[in-house]
């Protein structure tokens, strides 16, 4: 792959996203671009849910891959640059909002490339749409398990009174989410909490967390789980996990790797639920890669 990194632009876009009936509702959306255009498909870049934006999460993925292709990373509604829409947050909310994202820019089919959420939102499309999923990358994906140990104890936090006002004060406080990222993670550099620490500090981001955790956090299970269906995945998978991460399990994608019939399974040590972030040149070779099929130089 080329060693030059291509500059990365910063984007608007307005969307109509449908909701139920024939309503839509508009939000503004603001984007990474990068790279050229050329015969192969876009990449798409789906970030993770509340502490998460594309800043945080493919700050050093987005040039990389951009050396020989175009490149998007939007940031979701209440996080990053976006706009923060007066609705609930919710996976089918933010599936939607990446159909109307593509449809806006004229994205016919391309590689998706989604950690955590952003992981069950690029795969709820591969399974609706695979003729416009060349590719597809899940990393330490939500969506391929119903349960974790922490669901229970965050299902009754939820309803617990003052809760919100509790969390939205803990967000801002930079100690408080630096700890709650070493608790994710494994060593984070300095320049990887502050990025954290920016992302949390946005009202909107605690918001979209709190609203997207109670639409997902059942007394009976997670949401949204596609473990029954990726036997119908008929898009080309890479799947790369944190051997150490505490969110969900590695088991959850080696387990996946064994359903998806054209799959392939990395497992990442010494890292915890960011790997982009944690370890970015082992994470940008094993991408890339899988992207090109030819093996990846990174500097």
């Amino acid at each position: 792959m080329a060693m030059q990194a291509p500059s990365v632009e910063s984007r608007r876009v307005t969307l109509d996203v449908p909701e139920a009936g024939n309503e839509s509702t508009e939000v503004g959306i603001r984007y990474a671009a990068a790279g050229e255009s050329g015969d192969e498909p876009p990449v798409v870049l789906l970030h993770g849910i509340g502490l998460d934006s594309a800043a945080v999460s493919w700050r050093w993925a987005l040039p990389f891959l951009a050396a020989d292709r175009r490149v998007l990373a939007l940031d979701f509604p209440g996080h990053g640059e976006s706009d923060e829409p007066a609705r609930d947050h919710t996976t089918p909310y933010y599936r939607a909002v990446l159909d109307a994202f593509l449809d806006a820019l004229d994205v016919e089919r391309a590689a998706f490339v989604g950690i955590s959420m952003g992981g069950a939102v690029a795969l709820g499309r591969a399974l609706a749409a695979p003729e416009r999923v060349s590719r597809l990358v899940l990393v330490d994906s939500h969506g391929l398990g119903r349960d974790a140990p922490w669901r229970m104890p965050g299902f009754a936090a939820l309803r617990t009174p003052f809760f919100d006002s509790v969390l939205e004060t803990s967000l801002r406080d930079p100690l408080t989410v630096a700890t709650s990222l070493r608790a994710m993670t494994v060593d984070p550099d300095d320049e990887f909490v502050a990025d954290v620490r920016r992302a949390a500090a946005k009202a909107p981001a605690a918001r979209a967390l709190l609203s997207w955790q109670r639409s997902e956090f059942h007394a009976c299970g997670l949401r949204t789980c596609y473990l029954d269906r990726l036997d119908e995945l008929a898009v080309p998978t890479l799947l790369i996990h944190g051997r150490d991460d505490p969110v969900f399990p590695v088991t959850w994608s080696a387990r996946a790797n064994e359903r998806i019939e054209d799959s392939t399974f990395r497992a990442i040590d010494d890292c915890g639920h960011w790997p982009p972030r944690e370890r970015p040149r082992q994470f940008n070779r094993v991408v890339g890669e899988f992207l090109t099929g030819e093996p990846a130089t990174v500097a």
